[in-house]
Order: C-alpha cells, then structure tokens, then sequence
C-alpha cells in the first residue's frame, strides 16, 4: 500500500551491505539445491523439525502455548485438539502445509490473506477469515505499567481497499520489474502489518506471507529452518526495526531500509544454519548408525519406534532398535513403556 505508492520505492538507493545479504542469499539458494540431491535423507528430518518448530514459535510469540509433550503429536500425527491453543497450533501447521506443497498456485491476494489467518486461527474465533470490524491499535506497557500507542494501524472501514491495494502494488512492482523482488517482499509484510487488517493473529499470517513470498522467488530454505524460531530468537529486533521502518508510514516517509536489512539477515541465518546442519551432521555414506543418532538428537517430546523408523527409511528396525537401547544404557535415552508401540524420549545430558 504505502510503501508501493509514488516512485519512491523504485529510487531507493541500496547501501552496500545490503547488496551484500542480496548476493549472500542468492548464492546460498544455489547452493541450497545442490544439498536437495545429495542428502535427501538428512532433509527428512530437517523438514519435520521445522513444521514442528515453526508451528510452536510462531504462536508461542503471539502468547500461544502447549504442553511440549502435545506439540508433536498435533504437528505430526493426529491428535485431536483438546482446546482453543492446541486448534490454533493444528491450524497453522495446516497453513504451513497448504504453504510448503501448493505455493506455486497460491497468489498474493487479500483471499489467500483471509484464507491464511482462517486457517492459523484454527476456526476458533468468530472473525476467523475475516478482516478486522474494530480499531486495534498497537500497544506498548511501559517498565512503570503505563501504556502507551506505539502505532495506530489503519481504521477497519479502510482494510478491504488498502489490502486489495497492497497485493495489487506488491505483484505490479515484482510484475514489471520495478524492484527487486525481495524489496517488495520486505514492503509487502511491512505495509500488511501496519494495516493489521485482522482483530488479531496478524503476526501469524504476517510470517506465512513471509514464507509464501520467499517461495516464490525460489527462496525455500524455509521448508528446513524455521524462518519463525529465528524471527523468536530475535524477538526484540524484530520489534525495533518494525517500530523504526513504520515511522511516518501513514504520510509514506517511512523508511524501509532497517527492516528489510532485518528481513535479510534472518534468511540469512536460516540458510547458515542449513549448510551447517547439512554439513555437519550428514551422515557418512553407509553410516546408518549416524543416521538414526541424527534422528533421534532431533525428535521432539515423545516418539515410537514408527517415528524413527519414518526419518529413517533405509535403516532396519535391528539397527534403529540396537541405537535406541545403546542411547538407553548410557542414559541419553528413557522407554515409557514395553512392546512395540512403546514411547520414548531423549533424556537432558548434565554437564
């Protein structure tokens, strides 16, 4: 919306070290594809603990939390929610899903907005999948309790027509080749926050465009980093740049600058940390033994033996089984139970 308005947008001069975190990403993309091919058992892995972690931190910063040992069974398997969080943790792993497989025929559009925050919501609200009908301003507590505007989005009698606006602009200036794409990107989830066209869950939807609009320019380490447990880890980040880039928006003197240099670094750090992980831990061709410890470092709360044995799919279950009793010896490893369907899980080391 605003930041598509005008030409200042096409005159916007990149300083160097944001040319350097464009190229840096763009090599990683390249070298992101080579990995594909070579370890495809190593991105199993990677892709399920993403699901999980993207799902438990992109709620967790909106305050929405569950039992950890609840978290994989809602992501990965089928467990049926037993309250309002545990259905909006079910619905956002269905929008990651919707995400992650069908990117490539879903368009940037107030629809596909509606149908993001339907879907993170987990149809728990009333307004689910609709635009906001009361003001929501942006309030900061202050250390002393007081509380104070820190940003006052648009009125909802604006919403429909500013989104409609902001999608139209975002696909006319990565259409016709006005910016590079990634600008937009940082424009595109800036102008959608400022809007905060719903009453609530605007952060959520906000991180699945992020993912969306990042597929689509090739972009997709988010399918093995959790683009949202970065964004966590740097909550307070987060907060300031968006505080500085939505300085002056209303009157389109925004500077965009400090968030999309933010933007940036936390794909950056996503595609560090998946060479690292893809080199680090790739096990060594015939290392099957290797393979099921990487397993089992990175499965989260409660398992089976069937959830190994999925991460796992060239390993016999004599071999996963001999691993899990060794892990169980030294006490990395504890069974909650006996026969074939017992569950496991990973025991803190001390020290």
């Amino acid at each position: 919306m605003m930041s598509f308005r005008g030409t200042r947008l096409q005159h916007t001069h990149l300083p160097l070290s944001t040319v350097w975190l464009l190229e840096s990403l763009a090599e990683s993309k390249g070298r992101q594809q080579l990995f594909e091919k070579q370890s495809p058992q190593l991105l199993t892995t990677l892709r399920e603990m993403a699901l999980i972690e993207s799902t438990e931190s992109s709620n967790r910063i909106e305050g929405v939390t569950v039992e950890r040992s609840r978290l994989r069974p809602l992501v990965l398997g089928k467990a049926r929610p037993r309250d309002r969080s545990e259905e909006e943790i079910v619905g956002y792993r269905l929008a990651l899903n919707w995400i992650h497989t069908e990117y490539r025929q879903i368009p940037i559009n107030p629809e596909t907005c509606l149908r993001l925050h339907a879907l993170a919501q987990g149809g728990t609200s009333g307004d689910a999948g609709q635009w906001k009908t009361i003001p929501n301003d942006i309030i900061a507590i202050l250390p002393d309790g007081r509380r104070e505007v820190r940003f006052r989005p648009l009125p909802p009698d604006q919403v429909p027509e500013a989104m409609a606006e902001l999608c139209l602009g975002y696909r006319h200036a990565v259409d016709q080749l006005q910016v590079t794409p990634l600008l937009a990107s940082a424009c595109l989830i800036l102008d959608f926050l400022c809007i905060h066209p719903f009453r609530d869950g605007n952060g959520r939807v906000s991180r699945l465009l992020t993912l969306l609009a990042f597929y689509h320019h090739g972009y997709q380490v988010g399918r093995y980093i959790s683009h949202e447990r970065i964004v966590e880890q740097t909550k307070e980040d987060y907060y300031e740049v968006l505080k500085a880039s939505s300085i002056g928006w209303h009157e389109n003197r925004h500077d965009i600058l400090p968030w999309f240099n933010y933007l940036l670094s936390t794909w950056r750090l996503a595609y560090r940390e998946f060479e690292e992980r893809a080199a680090r831990q790739q096990p060594r061709r015939g290392s099957k033994t290797e393979l099921v410890e990487y397993a089992l470092q990175n499965l989260v709360g409660t398992f089976g033996i069937a959830e190994v044995e999925r991460l796992c799919p060239n390993v016999s279950r004599d071999t996963i089984r001999l691993v899990m009793n060794r892990w169980r010896e030294e006490g990395r490893l504890e069974s909650l139970g006996k026969g074939r369907d017992a569950k496991w899980r990973r025991l803190e080391q001390k020290g």
